[in-house]
């Protein structure tokens, strides 16, 4: 289990800058979070050392660049063991359409978010990687019709 760390208020402030808008200089974090910069710096430099910051990347609009579908699908392994679910989380890793997937409870065993140009083209991963696996017993998808709200942000508070 990950160790967890006391945020502190400028820690927070830091942490809010850096998730609306990561290209921002050093200066302008500082200036945004009321200190100066070279105690920014170091505090983003520790944030990254503790593992807090994991990495620092762009958003891209996922449908400028032609990936318009995006499916939410629940997956059943035919055998939930530990070894076939450490081997479906092996698989999921190769896969780039998937981009998010989370172990759940209940009647089913996974969740996972994909994204593809288009029907068609999850219907190939559907078919051709999910269903072809012999680990899985069935797959329930959910197609997505519109995003309301779409954020990487974590919601944190300063106490």
């Amino acid at each position: 289990m990950p160790e967890h760390y006391l945020l502190d208020p400028s820690d927070i402030r830091v942490l809010k800058a850096l998730q609306r808008d990561a290209s921002l200089s050093i200066a302008e974090i500082a200036k945004e979070a009321g200190m100066s910069q070279t105690p920014c710096w170091r505090r983003i430099k520790k944030l990254k050392e503790q593992g807090i910051i994991r990495q620092i990347t762009a958003i891209i609009d996922r449908e400028s660049v032609g990936l318009g579908f995006v499916a939410y699908s629940f997956v059943k392994l035919a055998v939930p063991s530990r070894e076939n679910m450490e081997t479906f989380d092996r698989l999921v890793h190769n896969w780039p359409e998937v981009v998010t997937c989370e172990r759940i409870t209940g009647a089913v065993d996974y969740l996972i978010k994909v994204i593809t140009d288009d029907i068609k083209t999850y219907d190939n991963f559907l078919r051709l990687k999910l269903l072809d696996n012999t680990l899985v017993s069935d797959v329930q998808s959910r197609i997505v019709v519109s995003t309301v709200k779409e954020t990487v942000a974590l919601p944190l508070r300063e106490s």
